[in-house]
């Protein structure tokens, strides 16, 4: 019999720790109806490469909604980009906080002459007019990094939600700004080579949602079956957000689990 009482101690306690925001959530609406372009509707071989104002302005132009990256320079300044080194991207050796936003902008992003953004010029940029998905990446203090973003973010009218793969970003936001739409990013980690961590464990599990309680789950598409993405999303009603989409036949394959998708690479047909 006591076993049978652990059992349901231990199913509780699951339960609870990757339940997401119950009560109070905000309106989600939105987000709706529109396809999000990973970091731009953009091509590394062009003139409008990931993360840059062209990708950017191609995306608005072509009315689809943006998901992109937010870092800090060394001089504490928000800039748009993704990876934590420049190497890939623009063939240079260092971090981005490495250098201040003056410093960067002697670097180009790969075969083009774009420079690394401004995320308050992006916002200016964009200014209200598709919807924008905000993945806060923490290479330092969380919430240090939240709040220089935050600034910005709670000045800007328009339609987003903020994500990151960190639970300490996402729990920033719902101790400081419980009235924005936050979400936990997340995936299997295990990868040819490596294990995972144990954060990464507890993160693929969304075993720290009980600190966060994120309004969506954005999962790596291709591991929609994770036990605990469908019990976030299936049970608790948790905004379900598909990354990335990298063809068509993609697409119309996770449209059984996902509500909401982010894509690069085509062009998605509408349903």
């Amino acid at each position: 019999m006591w076993l049978i009482g652990v059992l349901l101690f231990l199913i509780i306690l699951y339960l609870y720790a990757v339940m997401p925001r119950i009560s109070g959530r905000p309106d989600r609406t939105p987000l709706y109806g529109i396809y999000y372009a990973h970091r731009g509707l953009h091509d590394n071989k062009t003139d409008a490469p990931e993360n840059s104002m062209a990708a950017f302005r191609k995306a608005v132009e072509a009315g689809y909604g943006i998901e992109l990256d937010v870092q800090l320079t060394k001089d504490r300044i928000p800039v748009v980009f993704h990876d934590e080194t420049l190497k890939r991207v623009c063939g240079v050796e260092g971090k981005v906080r490495d250098f201040t936003y003056e410093e960067l902008q002697q670097f180009t992003i790969c075969k083009s002459q774009e420079r690394i953004p401004l995320f308050a010029d992006f916002l200016k940029m964009v200014d209200g007019r598709v919807p924008l998905i905000i993945e806060i990446k923490i290479h330092e203090k969380a919430a240090v990094v939240c709040a220089a973003a935050d600034e910005l973010i709670r000045q800007y009218k328009g339609i987003y939600c903020i994500e990151s793969f960190d639970p300490r970003a996402v729990y920033w936001y719902r101790k400081n700004r419980p009235e924005a739409i936050r979400g936990q990013l997340s995936s299997n980690f295990n990868k040819p080579g490596r294990k995972e961590l144990i954060t990464e464990f507890l993160v693929h599990y969304l075993l720290l949602n009980f600190l966060a309680r994120p309004d969506f789950i954005a999962y790596e598409h291709t591991h929609k079956k994770n036990i605990s993405r469908r019990i976030c999303c299936n049970l608790f009603r948790a905004l379900s957000v598909a990354w990335t989409i990298k063809s068509q036949q993609q697409l119309d394959g996770a449209r059984d689990a996902f509500e909401l998708f982010i894509f690069e690479g085509f062009i998605p047909e509408e349903k």
